[in-house]
């Protein structure tokens, strides 16, 4: 099924925008949460963790269990919920009511995701779909790179409620445009649940699986406290970190772009590759962090570079798994989201133990950890891909 209109990937993305919004926006409004409810901020900080946890934990299961329902039905049926959550969540009468409508709509965040980078795939030809999933990609690098700093001046300027209202219009207006722009999507070959299952005997998988959330764990290891180490590194102001984090979102989107590009052009020399490349930037800042023009030139890079994680990650992982792509899809979005605390905790760690500068090494250890996966999944079970390499090495 290809689909000649327009607005049908650029819809999905802005629903997977919203989605992802609605995940990390609430990061930038947490103090107002905790001030607002009279509860601690790491209390509040709990509607972050609580949600990322439900994700890691149910993903696969949930996309499971919708796998055989109408593709545009699903997507319209998920930002039905993640509306109406935003919605009640700005009008919520205690902490606990909070929790509540954040963990309901997060069983449904990873069936979103998965349905949608499946569809934008299949809605294009297969040496166009890492370009069609580059595209929704766009929405979630806009969602988790600028959407607290949205989130966060919509709840100092307006109100709290406000800020949750701007997740449930995002949704909202997502919801509209899948209505119009994106035909009957039917699923034309229901794969049973052990069909799909059967992917994971494949050990392949589980490497790529493995390289999937060591390099988002990698990715987080240091990003997460990338405002601490301009600050304290690089001597920047807060004011300033807020402009670098605008920056490094903006360059996101460009890199999210080329990456996908890359991919479509040749998938394993891009991923070989991006490793090495993220290595270079974190030499660049860990040597080079403390001086500000330098560190300037270095996060617009390292921005682009990030989100090409991203997708790198998930083209790679899916390719293992085509014969389920939405389960595959779904093992993204949960090893994904493990990666993500994997890294963080472990920068925290260097952080703590070490000092702010070191977590670079933190990232530098889990790239090297991930290169090891690929080397290890070409050299036993990629023979034909052993012999690209070798080809590509000689050229």
């Amino acid at each position: 099924m290809y689909s000649n209109k327009p607005f049908f990937t650029y819809a999905i993305a802005l629903g997977v925008f919203g989605i992802t919004n609605t995940e990390f926006g609430i990061v930038g409004i947490l103090p107002k949460i905790a001030e607002h409810f009279q509860i601690s901020v790491s209390q509040a900080g709990m509607l972050v963790s609580m949600f990322a946890l439900i994700i890691a934990i149910f993903g696969p299961f949930m996309t499971l269990l919708l796998s055989g329902f109408n593709r545009k039905r699903v997507l319209i049926s998920v930002l039905i919920v993640f509306t109406i959550a935003n919605v009640f969540s700005a009008f919520a009468p205690s902490y606990e009511a909070l929790m509540i409508f954040r963990l309901l709509p997060a069983f449904l965040h990873p069936v979103y995701f998965s349905v949608a980078f499946a569809a934008a795939a299949s809605s294009v030809p297969k040496e166009q779909s890492a370009i069609a999933v580059g595209k929704v990609f766009t929405g979630l690098t806009i969602g988790m790179v600028l959407g607290v700093p949205i989130t966060a001046f919509i709840g100092d300027q307006f109100s709290l409620a406000i800020a949750f209202l701007f997740s449930a219009v995002i949704n909202a207006i997502a919801l509209l445009g899948i209505v119009i722009f994106i035909p009957t999507l039917p699923v034309e070959a229901k794969l049973s649940f052990g069909k799909q299952l059967t992917v994971l005997k494949k050990p392949q998988l589980w490497l790529t699986i493995a390289t999937a959330c060591l390099f988002l764990a990698s990715l987080y290891s240091v990003y997460s406290y990338f405002a601490e180490y301009l600050q304290v590194v690089t001597g920047m102001s807060g004011k300033v970190v807020s402009i670098m984090l605008i920056l490094f979102g903006a360059s996101g989107i460009i890199g999210n772009i080329r990456a996908a590009t890359y991919l479509s052009r040749n998938m394993l020399k891009t991923t070989i590759l991006y490793p090495f490349v993220l290595g270079i930037i974190y030499l660049f800042v860990y040597y080079m962090g403390s001086y500000t023009i330098p560190m300037i030139i270095i996060i617009l890079l390292w921005g682009a570079v990030f989100t090409g994680g991203l997708i790198v990650s998930q083209t790679c992982l899916t390719s293992e798994a085509s014969e389920a792509p939405e389960f595959a899809n779904s093992l993204f979005v949960s090893f994904a989201n493990l990666g993500v605390t994997i890294g963080t905790t472990s920068g925290g760690w260097f952080l703590s133990q070490i000092g702010v500068h070191s977590i670079i090494w933190s990232g530098i250890v889990f790239l090297l950890l991930g290169l090891s996966c690929i080397v290890v999944k070409i050299k036993f079970f990629d023979s034909n891909k052993r012999s690209q390499v070798s080809n590509e090495v000689h050229q």
